[in-house]
Formats: C-alpha cells, structure tokens, sequence
C-alpha cells in the first residue's frame, strides 16, 4: 500500500504548508516569480534519467532529472513527477519504476523520451531493454538501472514526489556522465586517476 501525503498552497500563489499547518500561523514565505524559479533550476545540474514502469499500469517511460538519493539504509531515493505526464498513474498502478542513469552517449535518446507526440512503443524501440527483477524495463548500457518499489508519495503543486526503496542495482559500463544544466546538455568525464 502506498502511503499519501498532499501539500496545499495556502493562497494560491504564496507559501506552500502540510496540511496539517494551522491556520492561525501567520508567516507567509515571499512571493516567488515563476520565471525567476525556472531561470534559477535551469542553474542546478543535474543528472539525466530515463523513468521507466511496466506492469498492470501500463509500460511507461520519460526523462527526469528531478531524481535526489535519500539514504543508503535502507536505499532509498525520489523522483519527482508532474501529476499530467502520461507516467504517473502508471506508476502509482504499477507501485514500481526504474531510474536508468544515463551516460553522454544518450543524449538522443533522453530527447525522444522527454518528447510528447511519440507513442510509447516509439520510444522504446530506439534501444535496448531488458525486465529487471521488479518488472521494469532497465536500459542496457545505461550507466546503472535502479529498480525501486514505490513506499510513499507527497504531492505538491503540479507534481508528486515518489519516495522509492531500491531493490536491485545493475551496473552499467563506465562512462561519461550526462547533465542537463542552462537548458542544455553537457557530458561529464571523469577525473583522470592520480
């Protein structure tokens, strides 16, 4: 069972609260500008993932980079998501996903999964997959696949944050490492040995 937890904007356009926030507290965060928002993620790097799903739900896949690591015992991470993707309810069905970490080798590819308009039998016919333990697609070549099972959600504004326990990890290949930072894509080398 999937636990749930909804966040509430308090004045439409102000501070977001828990629930559970009296109504009598009267400290209000400042109004934040979307686009001054944006413009400032668009400054945090971050790593490239494919999301992929399957099960009852449906087999589903998209790009994110909104993915944080939470512990390592027990290992567990999130993926945020927004609540109109055609993915999230087949996660929320399904109780299951996989993060496939991207190498710089795929920036196509992270491209046709973060398209709309393309079925998804299009998208995962430009690579190849195999069904992990969970049931979820992983991605060969990827530079490591996480398969999770879903523990919680939250829901804020227009997305919901999974909170996922990792069941299995496969490895991938060494590789350069892909970033999406100032609305473009960058691969990452690693540091030569010293």
């Amino acid at each position: 069972m999937i636990e749930h937890h909804i966040l509430i904007d308090e004045q439409h356009e102000g501070s977001w609260g828990h629930a559970s926030v009296r109504a009598s507290d009267k400290r209000r965060a400042p109004v934040t500008r979307k686009a001054d928002f944006r413009d400032a993620m668009a400054r945090l790097g971050a790593a490239v993932n494919i999301i992929t799903t399957d099960g009852p739900g449906g087999r589903h896949g998209m790009t994110a980079s909104a993915v944080c690591s939470l512990t390592d015992e027990p290992a567990s991470l999130a993926v945020c998501i927004n609540r109109n993707s055609r993915i999230h309810a087949a996660i929320e069905e399904n109780g299951a996903l996989c993060v496939n970490v991207l190498n710089g080798e795929h920036e196509e590819l992270s491209g046709l999964f973060a398209r709309s308009g393309l079925s998804m039998a299009e998208r995962f016919a430009n690579a190849q997959w195999e069904r992990l333990a969970n049931g979820t697609p992983g991605l060969l070549g990827a530079l490591c696949n996480l398969a999770c099972s879903v523990m919680s959600v939250s829901e804020i504004g227009t997305h919901t944050m999974f909170f996922c326990r990792v069941e299995d990890i496969r490895m991938g290949p060494e590789g350069h490492g892909l970033v999406y930072f100032g609305r473009s894509y960058h691969r990452l080398t690693s540091a030569p040995a010293a």
